[in-house]
C-alpha cells in the first residue's frame, strides 16, 4: 500500500470512473442477468456485475477514520504568514480535485510540477496571498506522487509569500518524520488520521489506543496536541480524503438497488457476493472485519487481490468480483 495508507478509509458519495478500464461483459461474469435479491439480504447474495464504470458505495456508518490532506509544519518555522499560505491550499482542496490533480499526473502522464502548476492557476490559489516572508524553506514529500504533486502545491503558496522553496522527495513517513521534527525540511503534506496513531504510537508505545477517528474535529484535535510534543504544528485540514473505499460498478449498483453500504449489507449479504482487496483485508477492522462488525456485512466469499490497485479495479469491471477496496482518491475514479 501507499506509504501513507493503511487499510483504514472510505469515501462518501459516488464517484465515476470512465474511459480507463474496460468492460469484460455485461451483466454477471457470464453476461446473464444477475439474479433478484431480496432487500432484507439471504443466501443469494448478489454475483458480480461487469461493467466499465465504478462507484463508490457511501459509508453510511462511518466506518472509516478521516484521512484528510493536512499540512504538518515544524514549530519553530511556523509562522502566521506559512500557516495562512498552507491553509489557503486546503481550503481549495476537496476529494474530488484531488482525484484530478492525480489523474493529471498518473493517467495523463503529467509531472507534478506541471499538475500543479495548472492547478494553482486554475484556482487562483495564491490571490489571497499577500504575506511577505524571506529565506530559504524545505518541503519534504512522501515517495508516492500524490504527496508529491501536494508538496508542489505547498511550493507555490509559500513562494507567494516569499521563500525560496526546495521541494525534496525523502521517502516513507519513518524517514520524513523526524527530518520534520528537526527542523531538516520544514513542510510536508500529511493525513490526518494515519498521522495522528502514527504519532501516537511514538509518544505512547506501539500498543496505544488509537486516537483517530470517523470524527475530523476529534482526529485533528488529538494530532494537535501528540504534535505539541514533538514539535511539529498543524494547519487546516482540507476535505480531500485519501483513504480505503469500497466500489461496485455502476451497473452492479443500478441492478441491485444499491449506493451505500448499508444497502449492500442489507441487499448483498450472502453467498453469492464476492469482496475483493488485499490478502490481509478479512482480518483488517477497516476492510472486511469492519464490514462485517459495523455494517452486518457477510460476503459468501473473499478474492485475495491488491490494495485497491489494478488487480482489484480489473476484477470489479470483468465481474469476477461484486465489491472491491479502493483508494479514494484514485485517478482511476476521474470523470
Amino acid at each position: 500500500m501507499r506509504a501513507h495508507a493503511r487499510l483504514a478509509a472510505g469515501a462518501a458519495g459516488l464517484l465515476a470512473l470512465t474511459g480507463f478500464l474496460t468492460a469484460c461483459g455485461e451483466a454477471g461474469s457470464s453476461g446473464a442477468e444477475a439474479p433478484e435479491t431480496s432487500t432484507e439480504g439471504g443466501a443469494a447474495g448478489c454475483v458480480p456485475v461487469a461493467g466499465d464504470q465504478l462507484v463508490v458505495l457511501e459509508d453510511d456508518q462511518l466506518l472509516q477514520n478521516t484521512d484528510n490532506v493536512i499540512p504538518a509544519i515544524n514549530a519553530e518555522a511556523a509562522n502566521p504568514d506559512l500557516v495562512a499560505a498552507l491553509d489557503a491550499v486546503s481550503d481549495s482542496l476537496d476529494t474530488a480535485a484531488l482525484i484530478d490533480l492525480n489523474k493529471a499526473v498518473d493517467i495523463d502522464r503529467k509531472t507534478p510540477v506541471v499538475a500543479a502548476e495548472e492547478y494553482a492557476e486554475a484556482n487562483d490559489l495564491t490571490a489571497t496571498i499577500t504575506a511577505t516572508q524571506s529565506g530559504p524553506l524545505t518541503v519534504g514529500a512522501a515517495n508516492f506522487s500524490e504527496n508529491q504533486t501536494l508538496a508542489e502545491l505547498y511550493k507555490i503558496a509559500l513562494t507567494a509569500v516569499g521563500y525560496d522553496v526546495t521541494v525534496q522527495q525523502i521517502g516513507n513517513r519513518e524517514l520524513y518524520e523526524p527530518a520534520l521534527e528537526k527542523g531538516e525540511v520544514q513542510v510536508v503534506p500529511e493525513y490526518a488520521a494515519t498521522m495522528a496513531d502514527f504519532l501516537n504510537g511514538k509518544v505512547n508505545g506501539a500498543d496505544a489506543e488509537a486516537v483517530s477517528s470517523s470524527d475530523l474535529g476529534e482526529t485533528v484535535g488529538a494530532l494537535q496536541q501528540l504534535g505539541d510534543q514533538v514539535g511539529i504544528v498543524f494547519g487546516a485540514p482540507s476535505q480531500a480524503q485519501d483513504q480505503n473505499a469500497f466500489a461496485v460498478t455502476q451497473e452492479f449498483a443500478d441492478t441491485y438497488g444499491v449506493s451505500t453500504l448499508t444497502e449492500l449489507a442489507e441487499k448483498c449479504s450472502g453467498e453469492g457476493t464476492v469482496l475483493g482487496g488485499p490478502p490481509e483485508c478479512p482480518e483488517r477492522p477497516k476492510c472486511q472485519a469492519g464490514l462485517e462488525d459495523v455494517y452486518g456485512f457477510e460476503a459468501g466469499s473473499f478474492s485475495s487481490l491488491d490494495a485497491g490497485g489494478p488487480q482489484t479495479k480489473s476484477a470489479l469491471t470483468s465481474g469476477a468480483i461484486s465489491v472491491g477496496l479502493v483508494f479514494s482518491s484514485d485517478a482511476a475514479l476521474g470523470g
